[in-house]
């Protein structure tokens, strides 16, 4: 279901209907159908979700491992110049990336068999491929670079929009914790995306799902992850770049073999306010649970917003349960709702911390993380910290003495809580990318 923008030259009423919530473990926003009428009574049909923002007025750049920052072109003006609007065509040509035929994508996927299928989501499937690393031409399983191949479903309505922002933000952005866009195929009816192999899959699987597979995380990874991911939309909200994410999640956090965060899907991301503006005003899209309460109040969208879906995700980390689940009782399907009392409670925040952590962190450090997703979860956007401050912070945490070395939890807790992903001695590879446990809906 999706929610349409009328015409800015009617008069119109809107209507909201608002349906039960299902009982899916990560559920999505249900505000919908929204129904738009204006006064002359004719009914508009529903527009696809993602918005047109392709308007970046930016030189292509990236960020090198070593965390500097390296422009392909001329500084940017300090001058604030609203951005001018991109076409489809200036997109797909002033990217650096490689066009793929759909009969090499065919063949380098297996012809899309269904044992190749890595996750679903609301574009379409992502298959595991292999390339030629430097022809990119199609190569035999096994040989090769491995690939993430996202093909668009024929039916959705949602996935040109969002296929075109993909091209649009990752084909200019380089940067250590955003995931790489090798390519894209625009042949037909054909929409696809190729992306670099993220072998441990998603942050989703490695919290919430259980199996010899998914061991786990510790204390010292899941530091590292937070911190990885935190670096990406500081990235993002940098002012040379001012994007906003919109769609932090922990489903759209990958992991490499080394545990090293990504941030994935640009599909809702969105150039930010410009000049003395404070927010941009759009549609409200995202996941239920994840969402800053003042952008599914007024629409108003801002990097302070993604500050709020950061702070989320962190308590996700620290708490081990998803940001709803209906599963839990009641009055605690909502995690932020029910965690927030304790959070600023030294003495309370065990009733918060994921179990399975137990012996691997001090009290002190327990409680700095704790106070730094409730600062981020603060209701009034003005009170959150900015994504610099937030990396700044965790580097702190993550640096900490008091934290035990990430490879020997201490003994005690290795007696009393399953084994952790990095202190596994087996070695064994995470499966990548399983079918997430529900699909996104937008307001």
């Amino acid at each position: 279901m999706q929610f349409f923008s009328p015409p800015s030259s009617s008069i119109l009423i809107v209507l909201l209907v608002n349906l039960k919530l299902s009982s899916n473990q990560e559920e999505s926003f249900k505000r919908v159908p929204c129904f738009v009428i204006n006064l002359m009574g004719v009914c508009l049909s529903a527009q696809i979700k993602a918005e047109s923002p392709f308007n970046t007025g930016l030189s292509s750049k990236y960020v090198s491992t070593d965390g500097n920052d390296h422009s392909m072109s001329s500084k940017v003006s300090s001058v604030s110049v609203p951005p001018t609007p991109r076409s489809e065509g200036q997109i797909l040509q002033s990217t650096n990336l490689k066009s793929f035929s759909y009969s090499d994508l065919k063949m380098a996927t297996r012809n899309f068999r269904p044992d190749s299928v890595l996750g679903e989501g609301g574009f379409g499937s992502v298959f595991k491929g292999w390339i030629d690393e430097h022809s990119f031409t199609a190569a035999k399983p096994g040989t090769g670079l491995v690939i993430a191949v996202k093909r668009l479903n024929l039916e959705s309505f949602q996935g040109h929009k969002e296929w075109l922002a993909e091209v649009n933000y990752l084909g200019q952005f380089y940067h250590p914790h955003l995931v790489k866009l090798i390519g894209y195929c625009l042949e037909d009816e054909h929409r696809l995306l190729v992306y670099e192999f993220m072998p441990r899959g998603s942050l989703e699987n490695h919290l919430f799902r259980r199996g010899s597979y998914f061991q786990p995380l510790s204390w010292n990874l899941r530091l590292k992850v937070a911190l990885g991911a935190a670096k990406g939309l500081a990235f993002l909200h940098s002012d040379e770049n001012k994007v906003i994410y919109r769609d932090f999640k922990t489903s759209n956090i990958l992991l490499d073999s080394k545990y090293n965060a990504k941030l994935s899907d640009f599909g809702l991301a969105k150039d930010g306010p410009t000049g003395d503006k404070s927010h941009v005003s759009t549609r409200v899209m995202g996941t239920y649970g994840y969402a800053a309460p003042e952008y599914l109040a007024t629409g108003h969208l801002s990097a302070k917003s993604d500050v709020y879906s950061f702070g989320v995700v962190f308590l996700e980390m620290l708490s081990g349960r998803r940001a709803i689940d209906k599963n839990r009782p009641s009055g605690e399907h909502n995690l932020v709702e029910w965690a927030k009392p304790y959070l600023a409670s030294k003495r309370k925040i065990f009733r918060v911390l994921d179990n399975r952590l137990e012996g691997q962190y001090s009290m002190d450090v327990a409680y700095k993380a704790a106070t730094l997703a409730l600062r981020c979860l603060s209701t009034e956007p003005r009170f959150r910290p900015n994504m610099d401050e937030v990396v700044t912070l965790l580097e702190q945490l993550h640096d900490s003495k008091e934290i035990g070395s990430a490879n020997t939890p201490s003994s005690n807790a290795s007696r009393i809580r399953r084994r952790s992903a990095d202190d596994a001695s087996s070695g064994r590879t995470a499966a990548a990318y399983p079918r997430p446990s529900a699909s996104t809906l937008y307001i």
